[in-house]
C-alpha cells in the first residue's frame, strides 16, 4: 500500500518495516543547549518551524516505520512530547500517514542513561524483536531496509550507524576491521586518542540478545558504580569488550547532532539550502532566483495573504534576502529588512531595516528597527527594541530564551540569556539567570 506525507511526497512500502519498533530516549536537561531547554524538552525545541524530533519522526514514517517509543525521563520530557504528538492520531493526519503513526512513552521510571531507557522500554513492552535506536536531537539520512539487512547478514548483538567527519571533537569514535566489526570504541576521547574518524551517529540497531546483556552482573555493576548506562560512555564498549558482535553500517548522507548552538545554526543554514527536502517539505510559496531562494509557508487563506505580500516585497526589492531562507505563517516584514541563510518562524515581525543573517527567530518574536541578529538563536515570544539612534545587536552564538524582553541599544555578543527576563546593556561572554 502506498501511503502519501506532506504535499503528495511518497513515503513508499509501509509494509516491510511497519513491525520495527523504534525507541527515542529523551532524558536530561540538554545541558549543551541551555538555556533554549530550561522549559523545552530538546526533542521539542523548534528547528526551521516544527519540533526538532520531528525530523526523525516523517523520515522513519517515509520508510514505512509506524511504532515509536518515546524514552522520556522527567516532567518537561514527557510534558512536551505527549502534549504535542500524543498517541500519533494528529501527526498522521497532519501529514497523512497511513496506516498511522502508533506512538507510546517509557513508563514512569527514571533511567539512567540512553541505554537504561532502551533496556527499560524492552522489557515494559516485551519487546522480542530487533529494535532501532534514534536520538532525539539527531537529524538523518539512513536507509532502514539496507541497514536492517546489513545487520542481519553479520548476526550482530549491536550495529552502530557510523558516518566519517572531518572534526572529531566531541564525538564518539569507532576503529573498525575490514569486515565492519568494531574492535574499539572510545566515547569523545582527546585528539591525540582518537582512533578514527568514524563517529558514532547515536543510531543503533539493537538484537533482542541485547535484553540478556543487559541483565548480566557486569552491567548491572556499571550501573552501580557510575549510576549511569549510556550507550557512549558504558554500554557499547562493554558490549566489545565481552566478545559480542558490534559492527559498524557507515553512511554517505547527511547527518546533524543538533544538540549545541553552533551545531544548530549549521544544520538549519545546511537543511535551508537543501533544495530537494526543503521544496518537499516547508511550503508552496517558492521564491528563487540566482541569488536567493526563499519560502513562505501558509496554511489558510489568511495566512496566504501575509505570505503573498511578502513575495511582493521581496520581488520589488522592499526587503532583501540572500543565500536560502523560511518565513513562517503570518510574518510582518517591514520595509528595508534584509534576511541571509535563516528561519523566521509563525507570527514573528521583523523592523524596519533590522538585519538577520544566519540566525533563527522564533515564533511569535519581534524585532525592532534597525536590529542586527547574527550567527544567534532567539527562542519564542522574545521583543527585542531598537531603533536608528540605539542599535540592538545580537551576536557571536548568542542564544536568548523565551519570553525576554532586550532593551534598546544592548549589546550581547557569545552570551547566554535564560528565560522572562529584561536585559539592557553590554554583554559579552555572559549568562544572565
Amino acid at each position: 500500500m502506498k501511503c502519501l506525507v506532506d504535499r503528495g511526497v511518497s513515503i513508499g512500502d509501509c509494509c516491510s518495516l511497519k513491525d520495527l519498533r523504534v525507541i527515542i530516549p529523551v532524558g536530561g536537561r540538554a545541558t549543551r543547549l541551555l538555556p533554549l531547554s530550561v522549559e523545552t524538552s530538546k526533542a521539542c525545541l523548534r528547528l526551521l518551524n516544527r519540533p526538532l524530533v520531528e525530523f526523525s519522526l516523517l523520515s522513519l514514517a517515509s520508510q514505512g516505520v509506524r511504532n515509536i517509543i518515546f524514552g522520556v525521563k522527567g516532567y518537561t520530557n514527557y510534558r512536551n512530547l505527549y502534549d504535542y504528538f500524543e498517541s500519533g492520531y494528529g501527526f498522521s493526519a497532519r501529514y497523512n500517514i497511513k496506516p498511522r503513526l502508533h506512538i507510546k512513552y517509557q513508563p514512569n521510571v527514571a533511567d539512567l542513561g540512553s541505554a537504561d531507557s532502551t533496556s527499560i522500554n524492552m522489557e515494559y513492552y516485551d519487546l522480542k524483536n530487533t529494535v532501532f535506536v534514534v536520538q532525539s536531537d539527531n537529524i538523518f539520512e539512513v536507509n532502514l531496509k539496507h541497514l536492517m539487512d546489513f545487520h542481519k547478514e553479520k548476526n550482530a548483538a549491536l550495529t552502530i550507524v557510523l558516518r566519517k567527519v572531518d572534526n572529531v571533537e566531541g564525538l564518539g569514535l569507532a576503529d573498525i576491521d575490514k569486515d565492519g566489526r568494531i574492535n574499539k570504541f572510545v566515547e569523545k576521547p582527546s585528539l591525540n586518542d582518537a582512533p578514527s574518524n568514524l563517529a558514532n551517529t547515536g543510531l543503533y540497531v539493537v538484537s533482542p540478545k541485547v535484553r540478556k546483556i543487559f541483565k548480566e552482573k557486569d552491567v548491572q555493576q556499571i550501573i552501580k558504580t557510575k549510576n549511569r548506562l549510556d550507550f557512549g560512555y558504558d554500554f557499547i564498549p562493554y558490549v566489545i569488550q565481552s566478545g559480542h558482535p558490534v559492527y559498524g553500517y557507515n553512511i554517505k548522507g547527511s547527518w546533524f547532532d543538533v544538540g549545541t548552538p553552533k551545531n544548530y545554526l549549521d544544520a538549519m543554514k545546511s537543511l535551508l539550502h537543501n533544495r530537494a527536502l526543503m521544496q518537499n517539505d516547508f511550503g508552496e510559496h517558492l521564491h528563487s532566483d540566482q541569488n536567493c531562494l526563499v519560502w513562505v509557508q501558509s496554511e489558510s487563506s489568511d495566512s496566504g495573504k501575509c505570505s503573498e505580500q511578502i513575495l511582493q516585497k521581496i520581488k520589488q526589492k522592499k526587503i532583501h534576502v540572500n543565500g536560502a531562507v523560511m518565513i513562517g505563517r503570518h510574518c510582518q516584514i517591514d520595509d528595508g529588512a534584509t534576511l541571509t541563510d535563516c528561519c523566521i518562524d509563525n507570527f514573528t515581525r521583523i523592523g524596519r531595516n533590522a538585519v538577520i543573517t544566519n540566525s533563527a527567530v522564533m515564533d511569535m518574536t519581534v524585532i525592532g528597527d534597525y536590529a542586527e541578529v547574527t550567527n544567534s538563536i532567539l527562542g519564542r515570544h522574545v521583543t527585542v527594541y531598537s531603533s536608528q539612534e540605539r542599535v540592538t545587536k545580537i551576536f557571536d552564538e548568542s542564544v536568548v530564551a523565551d519570553d525576554v524582553i532586550v532593551e534598546e541599544g544592548s549589546f550581547l555578543c557569545a552570551s547566554k540569556v535564560y528565560p522572562h527576563q529584561k536585559i539592557k546593556g553590554e554583554f559579552l561572554n555572559k549568562v544572565l539567570i
